[in-house]
């Protein structure tokens, strides 16, 4: 894979369990880069500050084991900074964003990062969602509760689907998007080019999405895993994000063991933008290669 070139406090809900963070904004920021003969863009929409205090990373843990990790790698101790960024992938005929971030209702700058990719938010056709959590999905509204992408197709698994609308916060929401929705099977080729990798444990119906484009590859990995230095240094951890911990923990341990194996590039919606990289063994855990710009 080569690079062509390469506000306010909040509160982040996940899972109907509230869990404190700060969603900081930030600049907005496009990232050209190619797979095979396939353009696409990393594209910035805030930053979540999570702080250490044992409800996300460490929960069994504790703090001080958080701590030690972040501050092995040159990292601040008291928060770890959480990216929160979408991918954007050009085909013939179909213009395909991967997620949509907080929204503009908390300041996310989704849409001016597609601005300067010189995309509208009608010429999106297809949205591929890798989870419902508010990260991932506060963008598909405008701040006035409007369709903010009024001609794309908004795909998820079925079972994600289900547990979107299960949850009573998100009522709004899927009132919104119902008739935009089309749902799939886990693993199902959704789009030529593009294959969703199931993923459950950290939502029922989490899946990733695989993009193919001469023989190149690219795993647009979602949430499974989360800080590029505490997930990746103890995989094995339970974190409070997670649905089911121990379904998540075995997938996240499982997956970054086959990444690391087969080399394949990543993109990390959580990782330091532009989350392109790859994982490397490194001990007993992984650590984060990022693609050289």
């Amino acid at each position: 894979m080569t690079l062509r070139s390469i506000a306010a406090l909040g509160v982040a809900v996940f899972l109907g369990a509230t869990v404190l963070a700060k969603p900081v904004p930030i600049a907005p920021a496009a990232v050209p880069f190619s797979i095979g003969s396939m353009r696409t863009v990393a594209l910035r929409d805030m930053i979540n500050r999570v702080p250490n205090d044992g409800s996300v990373f460490g929960k069994k843990e504790g703090p001080a084991a958080v701590a030690d990790i972040l501050r092995k790698a040159g990292a601040p101790t008291d928060a770890l900074s959480l990216g929160v960024d979408a991918l954007l992938v050009r085909m013939p005929g179909r213009m395909v964003l991967i997620d949509t971030g907080l929204g503009p209702k908390v300041g996310g700058v989704l849409m001016q990062s597609l601005a300067l990719a010189k995309v509208s938010p009608a010429d999106i056709t297809d949205i591929l969602i890798t989870h419902s959590h508010g990260d991932h999905v506060g963008g598909l509204s405008s701040a006035d509760g409007k369709l903010a992408f009024p001609n794309a197709t908004i795909r998820m698994t079925r079972a994600e689907w289900a547990f979107m609308q299960s949850q009573p916060d998100n009522a709004a929401l899927v009132a919104t998007i119902t008739p935009k929705v089309m749902p799939f099977d886990p693993g199902a080729a959704v789009i030529p080019g593009i294959r969703a990798v199931p993923l459950a444990g950290h939502t029922p119906g989490h899946s990733g999405y695989e993009i193919t484009s001469d023989s190149q590859k690219l795993l647009d990995m979602g949430d499974t895993a989360h800080s590029a230095i505490v997930s990746l240094a103890r995989p094995e951890w339970i974190i409070g994000y997670d649905t089911d911990g121990e379904q998540g923990r075995q997938r996240r341990t499982a997956e970054l063991a086959k990444l690391a194996a087969s080399g394949e590039h990543v993109f990390s919606p959580h990782f330091p933008f532009p989350g392109l990289g790859q994982i490397v063994k490194a001990g007993t855990g992984y650590r984060w290669q990022p693609v050289k710009r």
